[in-house]
């Protein structure tokens, strides 16, 4: 599949391993919205779905997409699919950094305890970490796919995704 425009982005769902080893899953739910789990890394355990997001085309097959979460951190992702390559920055508060386990949890629903550890804890310096990736998954899901992120991630999940033993045909989960 050959990525040219921002409808070719929308409802994609992409595996990618950062060259620091960490491992993501993201999904570009619509033109405003996405939702990710997080399989290895610092805050490996962490999913989120419905995530505020600023995305847009910056030329053909590459696309920029942003936001800022609850905990206070920042990401910034380029995203080159015909390349199989991601770029990012993710701009974590020092709180974050320092108390990575209260952000392991599907955050939509401890957004409160996200705001307090906010509040509560130092947020600078930040901890910044710049970051190529390697593309492993492109699935497209289509757009407002409720089933791409819906459960805690797993020891295994994304190799079961990137076998076929995950989705059905329409992109639904196999079992829940």
């Amino acid at each position: 599949m050959e990525f040219k425009e921002l409808d070719d982005f929308l409802g994609t769902h992409f595996i990618y391993t950062y060259d620091n080893g960490w491992e993501y899953e993201w999904y570009a739910k619509n033109d405003h919205t996405c939702c990710y789990r997080i399989h290895c890394g610092m805050v490996a355990g962490r999913w989120v779905t419905d995530q505020e997001t600023y995305i847009v085309k910056i030329a053909d097959g590459i696309y920029k997409v942003s936001w800022t979460e609850p905990t206070g951190t920042d990401v910034a992702l380029d995203f080159m699919p015909n390349e199989k390559k991601v770029n990012g920055v993710i701009f974590f508060p020092k709180w974050v950094k320092e108390h990575p386990e209260i952000t392991v949890c599907y955050q939509n629903e401890h957004i409160d305890l996200m705001h307090e550890s906010r509040e509560k804890y130092e947020t600078y310096p930040k901890y910044v970490v710049p970051e190529f990736a390697t593309i492993s998954y492109i699935g497209k899901a289509g757009q407002n796919n409720d089933d791409v992120i819906a459960e805690a991630p797993y020891k295994g999940m994304t190799d079961d995704i990137r076998a076929g033993k995950y989705y059905d045909a329409e992109y639904h989960r196999l079992k829940k």
